[in-house]
């Protein structure tokens, strides 16, 4: 019986060229950490929720150590939806009441972090959820908001302003991939939680942890200098160009310029948000030449 390849000899050169061109950035990145800032449409499509399931196996197996923090806004509003607790926004944030911030815990803890925590098991056992609530790892304050010059109160949300990164490092430490859900204490309000933005805490991480590079999956392909002009999409700038930049972009892109700003202020080498529609987009931006989206770096 004869074998018949399904692979052309000229396929089998393009496999091995992209792979070769990988060498460098998995020699890079090697037993580094690696900070990734899970959501959009990336966390609500099945397709895409395997692919970066995929990504993140990957890089456990290849020497990388990555780190998940994830959000989880489209899931909360649906099932503030099903319950019928009206859902309100004042300046790009979640007004978070009382009864609101008991469904954002259900929904993060309870459901987007076992489910993501599964979908990276199913390649082997590596993955641990974690909380932002667990073993000290954040501490929250609470923020408001000003809109036209008057501070407008948030409810049950805040900023993290503490990180022990001691649970995630043990974690990383035994060879697991710890994925943790934005949620912190109020150190203001003990037994209270706050709803924190998942770019910033992730950004808060990444800094704690001395992260190699921060990554923020988000739903466009990178940032615009010139917001819709899609041919001003800026593959690469400094901190000191972004931080010129940000009081005039739009303002759902904020949030995750800050993060990044605020990572690499941190000290962090390199910080990316990155079009998490792409399938396997984690891998494009680490291990090709190219890479993917907007990186930012220190000035």
């Amino acid at each position: 019986m004869t074998d018949i390849q399904d692979t052309s000899p000229e396929e089998a050169a393009s496999k091995a060229t992209t792979l070769v061109e990988s060498l460098p950035w998995l020699k890079r990145f090697h037993n580094q950490i690696i900070v990734i800032k899970y959501g959009g449409n990336a966390m609500v499509s099945e397709a895409l929720q395997d692919a970066f399931a995929e990504d993140i196996a990957y890089l456990r197996y290849v020497g990388v150590l990555p780190v998940v923090v994830h959000g989880g806004g489209p899931q909360i509003s649906n099932m503030l939806d099903r319950l019928a607790i009206p859902s309100e926004f004042k300046g790009g944030y979640r007004v978070t009441s009382t009864e609101a911030i008991s469904v954002v815990r259900m929904v993060l803890t309870g459901q987007i972090n076992p489910q993501l925590v599964a979908k990276i098991n199913s390649h082997g056992p590596h993955a641990t959820g974690l909380s932002g609530e667990d073993a000290g790892l954040f501490g929250g304050r609470r923020r408001g908001v000003v809109i036209d010059g008057v501070e407008q109160d948030l409810g049950r949300v805040g900023d993290v302003v503490e990180v022990d990164p001691t649970p995630v490092l043990d974690h990383l430490a035994a060879g697991r991939i710890p994925v943790v859900s934005s949620i912190a204490p109020d150190l203001d309000h003990p037994g209270h939680s706050l709803n924190v933005n998942a770019d910033a805490a992730a950004a808060a991480l990444a800094v704690a942890l001395k992260a190699r590079k921060l990554v923020v999956l988000t739903d466009v392909p990178g940032l615009y200098a010139d917001w819709p002009n899609r041919d001003s999409l800026v593959s690469h700038l400094t901190s000191a160009d972004l931080r010129a930049m940000l009081p005039k972009l739009e303002s759902g892109m904020i949030p995750k310029m800050q993060a990044c700003l605020d990572a690499v202020d941190g000290g962090i080498e390199t910080a990316a948000i990155i079009d998490g529609r792409v399938p396997h987009s984690v891998l494009v931006e680490l291990f090709t030449d190219k890479g993917i989206g907007t990186e930012v770096v220190a000035q």
